[in-house]
């Protein structure tokens, strides 16, 4: 009889093991099931210039309709990007800082650079131009004509790729504006759109992308005056952060972004951006 019991016993505790073990395996099914109904998504460590013009607006949807794949975009400084890329935060790194992009991939925080498209620089500056510097096709001499005249410059001071390309062009024409900070020469620590609100105000100099210049509004007296210098010239790469450094990296989608941006429907999303019909940005074949 006690025999009995215990036989009862033992079977009835395996049927509930069982049974709370097909439960568990279902739950675990219906939940693999619901993540992987879930949308993929990449995030891309881009710059201030790419969003603000309305770029990444334009071309986004049109590769997460092809690929299903959503990119979030978290748009600072190339400098805080490349730093946001570096510590696993970004699955792809797009910037302008052709340098620091090769650095990137050199300490093997990145699998690959492409270049994938261009714009340009302009030195903008108020309409009366008190110091003469429009048409000069010299970007660095005209910084020098700025500094020698004391007059009013707005600086992102951000270590952005922008930032980093003003002070290339300073030092080609031997100046360090960093020793005036604070008289002529005002850094505001902020993107594009902010430093040309602060220029706008103070009737200032400034060094813009021109993608970031077409698309802002609050021009007030301002006005491009040096264009056309080589120097100017404003390249953007993308950069798949390597999965060898950050395991979590979603190199496949990442990797599949980079190909479509660098493929013809790519290409043709990026021309095809344009302002008060202008183009932004000019892929690179």
């Amino acid at each position: 009889m006690l025999l009995g019991s215990m036989v009862g016993f033992v079977r009835a505790v395996a049927a509930r093991v069982i049974a709370t073990g097909l439960i568990v395996v279902t739950v675990a099914g219906f939940s693999a099931q619901a993540s992987s109904a879930e949308p993929s998504y990449i995030t891309v460590a881009s710059t201030t210039s790419t969003q603000n013009s309305g770029l990444f607006r334009h071309i986004l949807p049109k590769f997460t309709e092809v690929s299903g794949i959503e990119v979030r975009v978290v748009a600072v400084g190339t400098g805080a990007a490349i730093r946001l890329a570096r510590s696993g935060d970004a699955d792809v790194l797009l910037v302008h800082h052709k340098a620091s992009e090769e650095n990137f991939v050199a300490e093997g925080s990145g699998v690959r650079r492409y270049p994938v498209m261009f714009n340009d620089f302009v030195i903008v500056g108020p309409r009366a131009d008190p110091v003469g510097i429009a048409r000069q096709p010299d970007a660095a001499k005209a910084l020098v004509m700025i500094a020698q005249a004391g007059a009013a410059f707005v600086s992102r001071g951000d270590n952005s790729g922008t930032h980093k390309r003003e002070v290339e062009i300073w030092a080609m024409g031997g100046i360090d504006p960093s020793t005036a900070s604070g008289t002529w020469y005002r850094q505001t620590g902020s993107g594009m759109g902010a430093a040309l609100n602060v220029g706008a105000a103070m009737s200032a100099y400034a060094l813009s992308d021109r993608g970031t210049w077409l698309s802002f509004t609050n021009k007030r007296d301002l006005e491009v005056l040096v264009e056309g210098d080589p120097r100017l010239r404003n390249e953007y790469g993308v950069i798949l952060v390597s999965k060898k450094r950050h395991s979590h990296v979603k190199a496949r989608e990442g990797q599949a972004f980079i190909d479509w941006l660098l493929s013809a429907a790519g290409r043709a999303a990026i021309n095809g951006f344009r302002i008060g019909g202008k183009r932004l940005f000019t892929a690179i074949e």
